[in-house]
């Protein structure tokens, strides 16, 4: 863990209570006397803090520092995301936030099951914690839109990603690119693109959505 994340942190002193205190000082053992850094991912600080006092359930931390450190990617990347299993949406989160996805808009494509829905504060407990590990200093931002042409009117220079013999991935810079769900995208669908803002993968493999989101990812960011 790089960082603890508190709604909180910046301010001159701290308490720390609950699963903060338990993990802190019950898991990670740090004791009295110990320096821990802490981020609120809204001021792009990172707060040096003294742990000025321990007891059962309460610890007192004293901020020492403040420091302008952002930690993300080079480049920005936003995933327009065809709905799916939330359960495999949560497996390859932690690496999406990882490798540095600025945001994804999650949507109800015409090949997504209705029935699913996702948990939003679930999602974000997932991206603290990853960001806690991986030293990420600002949160992933996530949203829904109700279908691919409301997307596309909001983010009109998006690439969809799909069969494409000439246009590949790694040939070709885009900030924003919609990746489809079980099933591909319906015809109506890709008729909102034009030829050249559809781009593909040099392989002849087919892959999930969730494995395509992170070779997309891993492909444009590392």
């Amino acid at each position: 863990m790089l960082y603890l994340y508190l709604k909180t942190a910046g301010e001159s002193s701290l308490r720390l209570t609950g699963d903060e205190h338990r993990y802190i000082f019950k898991v990670r053992r740090h004791k009295a006397g110990d320096t821990l850094y802490l981020r609120n991912l809204e001021d792009g600080l990172i707060h040096r803090y003294l742990v000025d006092s321990i007891d059962k359930k309460i610890a007192t931390l004293m901020l020492q520092e403040s420091m302008a450190t952002e930690i993300k990617a080079a480049k920005k990347l936003h995933l327009g995301w065809c709905l799916i299993d939330p359960k495999n949406i949560e497996k390859v989160l932690p690496s999406l936030n990882e490798m540095g996805v600025e945001k994804i808009t999650f949507i109800y494509c015409k090949r997504s099951q209705k029935s699913y829905k996702l948990d939003f504060k679930r999602l974000e407990k997932i991206l603290l914690n990853s960001s806690q590990q991986s030293g990420r200093s600002q949160m992933m931002q996530l949203e829904m839109v109700e279908d691919l042409k409301t997307f596309i009117t909001q983010y009109p220079e998006s690439k969809m990603l799909n069969f494409s013999e000439n246009n590949f991935v790694s040939q070709r810079i885009f900030d924003t690119i919609v990746i489809g769900c079980e099933g591909g995208f319906h015809e109506e669908e890709v008729a909102l693109f034009k030829a050249e803002d559809i781009v593909g993968f040099d392989i002849p493999l087919v892959l999930k959505s969730e494995s395509a989101a992170c070779a997309v990812a891993s492909k444009t960011l590392l």
